[in-house]
């Protein structure tokens, strides 16, 4: 099971999509699934994929579904959910996302359940955490 696709996907706007995408697959490490540009080149939708989950991420809209949301920025730097991303080697993301200005808010730690992780802020507030246990295969 922990091979397939993922069936839950976080979405998020961002104030800058374009930035989003390229911040996203060269500090964190995701992939260009999709990415849907209208004339003027501004990503209007995007599928960012890490191994076998994905993120949508589209820019900041005052649409139906965009009027449900708030970023970071919107909210003072609050965030209301966290997502959590399994890595094999926790310690080499931590020094990649730090060197591209992931602003580090809980340290690269041992967790006493098992697996390293530490959590950090993306260029626009949105809260994450990279980590090596992984409850599928500490489950089985």
């Amino acid at each position: 099971m922990k091979d397939a696709p993922t069936v839950l996907i976080p979405t998020m706007q961002y104030h800058n999509a374009n930035k989003a995408v390229i911040w996203l697959c060269e500090v964190f490490g995701f992939q260009p699934k999709m990415v849907y540009k209208d004339d003027d080149e501004n990503v209007q939708h995007a599928e960012l994929v890490f191994n076998n989950g994905m993120i949508m991420i589209g820019p900041r809209s005052e649409t139906p579904f965009g009027k449900l949301i708030k970023t970071p920025m919107e909210l003072n730097g609050a965030v209301n959910s966290c997502i959590y991303v399994v890595v094999a080697d926790a310690e080499a993301h931590y020094q990649k996302a730090k060197a591209g200005g992931a602003e580090i808010v809980l340290d690269l730690v041992e967790q006493s359940y098992g697996g390293k992780d530490y959590t950090c802020r993306d260029f626009e507030g949105y809260l994450w955490s990279f980590g090596t246990y992984n409850p599928w295969v500490e489950m089985s």
